[in-house]
């Protein structure tokens, strides 16, 4: 549950700000290409929410399953408060974004020059809205994919050559 939902938020959001956003504009009417990013956004929220649940209930799974590690493996605590945090940040990111992309939704035949790109006639708060969902757009996949990073790390701690090497370590070191 954990990787499966973090790798569609992480996937959806990438593919959303490489593709979707400017794709929309490919029609060449400016009116159009806000429509086509709001339709694909609306479509990709359900989704996307319901990855981020997935991911929540399985670090919550994951957590509970390895409490004993958070005591006796060193660097199992601090690799956890570091994962907690970024993905705090990626829910806080996401959140704002989600309410940006609400503003930007509700004026479907505004003319924009793609998904996160205003255009000299697009009303200044959906501009605004846009240029900063400009800049989101790659901190949700940074911030998630830095997550798979510190995933992946967790992973490698449980390998049992390391848990192994580990508490040699600290039986010898007592």
């Amino acid at each position: 549950m954990h990787d499966v939902g973090l790798a569609a938020w992480f996937g959806g959001t990438l593919a959303n700000a490489v593709a979707l956003n400017r794709a929309a504009a490919e029609p060449g009417d400016p009116k159009e290409a806000g429509r086509v990013a709001n339709a694909g956004w609306d479509r990709w929220t359900p989704v996307n929410a319901a990855a981020i649940g997935l991911h929540l209930v399985g670090s919550v799974g994951q957590l509970l399953g390895n409490r004993d590690r958070l005591d006796s493996q060193p660097g199992v605590r601090s690799m956890s408060v570091a994962k907690t945090l970024v993905t705090a940040a990626a829910l806080g990111v996401t959140a704002y974004s989600r309410v940006l992309g609400k503003k930007v939704s509700e004026h479907q035949d505004v003319p924009v020059r793609g998904g996160t790109t205003p255009s000299s006639q697009t009303p200044p708060d959906v501009a605004d809205a846009q240029r900063q969902l400009h800049a989101l757009q790659w901190v949700i996949p940074s911030l998630t994919g830095t997550l798979i990073g510190i995933s992946s790390y967790a992973g490698e701690q449980q390998r049992p050559p390391n848990r192994a090497t580990q508490l040699v370590d600290r039986t010898f070191r007592r």
